[in-house]
């Protein structure tokens, strides 16, 4: 990461003389490689929907448009509407709309070479700079850079103009749409790294020693061949010197140079899932005994060994993948990039016992690799949903052939000093699967990954079982990925012997928060647009239930494990509800209000669903048991109401209003539950993962205690709340940065009287902030909800919604008060440093 500390006096002094108008404070870009000539470039953009024309000229009156920074995501301020596509939200997605700023640039930097470099900007992005076009990128998913240099008027205003035109149904979920990804504006010497410039691997790692190679790019961009020094220095996590080198080098007039160096670290600390230590590597270019570029690349020191008998190795150690897919959008926040956001998704994912991402089905941002390497949480990097055969009208085959090499090379340069990327996604679920010459595009993808990066596999997400193997196409990849075919890894492997599988896609299951819908039964939908938590069968017709899965993994070892569908809910493609499948074009909004996700064990604002604790019963080994659903049913006294409990412990007694109803043994005691799914017909499928009781409602309570070894171990109580009475907040954090990014995340509960909570309430909510804080989010979970997330206000649903406030960037307290008509009011502070 960039450091301004890391200049030299000299450096220094030449950089406090550049000036740019609008140039902001400090960066929360997270590329894993940057220079210290880097800056941020998020501050001051002009910004207006509509397709103008000539908005790309200097004198464009640009006075009455919006000014704001970024990362922005246009389509998540709504607002919702039946007029746009519930598969992506029922959000404005797609339209044309422009970015301007405004900056100007020393003259002293004449002999500068300047670019700008995008994260990503969705979609159909074009630049230009005073006027001149610049250059594009289709894909709003990939990062890119932009040549300045010569159309730059330095000590005069120049205009960089940004022209989007996201179209309908170019994605099958929501995209969002802006440039919600971070911009930095680059200020380079003649000589320097350019981007993506170094390719760091370990191919030698033993307790005691570690070898360090690091390949490194210098560009020359001036009219002459010059000589340079390359200077490399290892540091570890407490910043002390580890390992160094410096390497002579001649540079030829407007070429560029690799230079590999290796290094050796003694008495490494690895980079593994409980302690994922990082390293830095700082490269350094001396022209003329002055440095002339300083380029900082975080990375870790690990193995990772893939096999057909032993499954996925790191650092020696064996791995089960307890993965998730993801998509990018933060919920209520949209697409617009936050490094919070994502850490806080992560780190909810961990806590129910995940290690392993998928970033299905499209490059990710350069922030959530970041936290995954910080977290301990190995990725796969997946970069198409689709190559030369559609998915959807306006999808990526589009554009596949002028740009899918450029892209797919991109995307691996940018990641693959990332420790926690494991493997590289070629594709998911890509209809060429079904083509007999499928294979040869396959191979080409590929041998593109191999030929940037030989020291990862690749993979795809196959699910048209058997056509990716009777045309060849799951023999070009390293490893199978199969998605949504949990009976078939045997026979699979049986016929394949040397193939190595794992489920890439599993379960889409989709419920609703603190939603039970009795009795228990098959059911494809609801009146109520929504999903029963008891989490049976109620989804598409490809969906099975995760005891499924996990019965799957265990009849197979040699599977490398699991990615779900998905950890968190997503804007978007609200199957079951309005959706046909996922390869239709059209609206998906026959069931509208329904405009969101509910297949994840969590819901859209990070709240855990019930299956959240069924996960963590099988990945999890700290002593846990929890017990579903509320015991608030006013009206069925008398009524058999089924108890679920999920525990990761021997067994579990259940007492309901004191008087046990027994203990159930887990792996003996079974629970029926139906199911219908590729292998099995519709009926009942016994599942030794839960525990379940038939219980008289009675109102009052239940309490479920987990034993181990005879012993109590856990416990969860759940009462009949009364009527609500008074809110409760709390926050994730209390305390936070004062960068203008940094984020809250404040849970509100509706409790009645006695504290307890109520499980139905949905009592309009109405927030005040004051102070170093604005309104960032509002959210409750529920997926046919059409109110505003950027509201001052929200409905509790099922007695819970959600405040994200965002810092600005003075020190200071953020003052927050809940209130709601015949609720007591409550109050918080956030301080900001």
């Amino acid at each position: 990461m960039r450091n301004s500390k890391l200049l030299k006096f000299i450096l220094f002094t030449l950089f406090v003389a550049f000036y740019i108008s609008c140039k902001s404070g400090a960066s929360e870009s997270a590329s894993e490689s940057l220079s210290v000539s880097d800056e941020n470039f998020n501050k001051g953009w002009l910004f207006s929907k509509g397709d103008f024309k000539n908005a790309q000229n200097v004198n464009f009156d640009d006075a009455s448009w919006r000014k704001l920074n970024l990362p922005h995501d246009w389509a998540i301020e709504g607002p919702f509407d039946n007029k746009y596509n519930a598969r992506t939200g029922g959000l404005p997605v797609h339209g044309v709309a422009w970015y301007r700023k405004h900056f100007k640039v020393d003259s002293q930097f004449s002999e500068k070479q300047i670019s700008v470099e995008f994260d990503g900007a969705m979609n159909l992005a074009k630049v230009w700079l005073n006027g001149e076009y610049i250059g594009e990128r289709p894909y709003g998913y990939i990062g890119f850079e932009l040549d300045l240099t010569k159309h730059i008027k330095f000590g005069e205003d120049n205009v960089i103009s940004v022209q989007l035109s996201p179209e309908d149904l170019a994605a099958r979920w929501y995209s969002g749409a802006g440039i919600y990804r971070n911009v930095r504006l680059k200020m380079n010497e003649q000589i320097h790294i350019p981007q993506y410039g170094t390719f760091i691997t370990t191919p030698n790692v033993t307790k005691e020693n570690a070898e360090i190679k690091i390949e490194t790019k210098i560009k020359n961009a001036s009219t002459i061949t010059k000589k340079a020094e390359l200077k490399t220095i290892i540091k570890n996590n407490k910043g002390v010197v580890v390992a160094e080198n410096t390497t002579k080098l001649s540079v030829v007039k407007g070429a560029e140079v690799k230079e590999l160096v290796s290094l050796e670290v003694t008495n490494p600390e690895l980079w593994d899932l409980k302690s994922p230590t990082l390293y830095t590597a700082k490269s350094i270019v001396i022209v003329g005994g002055q440095i002339v570029d300083e380029y900082e690349t975080k990375f870790g020191i690990r193995t990772i060994k893939f096999d057909k008998d032993n499954g996925f190795l790191l650092n020696g150690k064996q791995v089960e993948l307890n993965g998730v897919c993801m998509h990018h959008d933060q919920g209520p926040l949209g697409a617009a990039i936050n490094n919070r956001a994502k850490q806080r998704q992560m780190q909810i994912m961990q806590s129910m016992g995940v290690n392993a991402l998928r970033t299905s089905h499209n490059p990710p941002s350069p922030e959530i690799l970041r936290v995954c390497d910080e977290l301990g949480i190995v990725v796969i990097v997946e970069a198409f949903d689709e190559w030369k055969i559609g998915k959807v009208e306006n999808g990526y085959h589009k554009f596949f052939d002028e740009w899918h090499e450029t892209d797919l090379r991109d995307m691996i340069k940018r990641d693959r000093n990332h420790p926690s990327v494991i493997m590289w996604s070629i594709g998911n679920e890509i209809l060429e699967q079904s083509k007999k010459d499928g294979w040869k595009l396959t191979k080409k993808l590929n041998d593109i990954c191999h030929d940037e990066d030989n020291t990862r596999p690749t993979t795809v997400g196959f699910n048209y079982f058997p056509a990716p193997f009777k045309n060849n196409l799951a023999e070009q990849v390293d490893i199978v990925g199969m998605n949504y075919w949990p009976e078939e890894y045997k026979a699979i492997l049986e016929k394949n012997p040397d193939m190595i599988v794992y489920g890439s896609e599993t379960s889409s299951l989709t419920s609703s928060r603190g939603v039970y819908h009795l009795p228990i039964e098959f059911t494809q939908k609801h009146e109520t647009n929504h999903v029963s938590s008891y989490d049976v069968i109620v989804g598409p017709p490809w969906a099975y239930a995760p005891d499924i899965e996990f019965d799957a993994q265990a009849k197979e070892p040699r599977s490398l494990g699991e990615f779900i569908w998905t950890g968190f809910d997503y804007l978007g493609e609200p199957t079951p509800y309005g959706g046909r499948d996922n390869s239709t074009n059209g609206h998906w909004n026959d069931d509208w209000p329904s405009r969101s996700s509910y297949f994840a064990p969590v819901d859209l604002s990070g709240f855990p669903k019930d299956r959240f604790y069924l996960y963590q019963s099988q990945w999890t080994t700290e002593p846990m048991v929890h017990v579903l659903p509320h015991w608030n049913w006013e009206g069925k006294e008398g009524d058999i109401i089924p108890v679920y409990a999920y525990t990761n412990c021997d067994e579990v007694e259940l007492f309901v209003n004191g008087k046990s109803f027994g203990k159930k043994i887990k792996g003996k005691d079974f629970t029926e539950i139906p199911s219908e799914y590729h292998g099995f017909k519709k009926g009942m499928y016994k599942s030794k993962y839960r525990l379940s009781w038939n219980v008289p409602y009675q109102p009052g309570d239940i309490k479920v205690i987990a034993y181990k070894d005879g012993n109590e171990v856990a416990s969860k109580q759940i009462k009949t709340a009364g009527t609500p009475a008074t809110i409760e907040l709390v926050a994730d954090r209390t305390e936070i940065d004062a960068d203008g990014n940094d984020l809250s995340f404040i849970t509100v509960k509706v409790l009645d009287k006695d504290g307890n909570f109520c499980p139905l309430a949905d009592n309009l909510i109405n927030f005040n902030i004051s102070g170093e804080g604005v309104l960032a989010a509002v959210g409750n979970g529920d997926q046919t909800s059409l109110a505003s997330f950027q509201a001052n206000k929200r409905k509790a649903f099922n007695g819970m919604c959600l405040l994200v406030v965002k810092s600005t960037e003075n020190s200071g307290i953020i003052n927050i008060t809940a209130s709601s008509d015949n609720l007591e009011y409550q109050k918080i502070a956030i301080q900001t440093k």
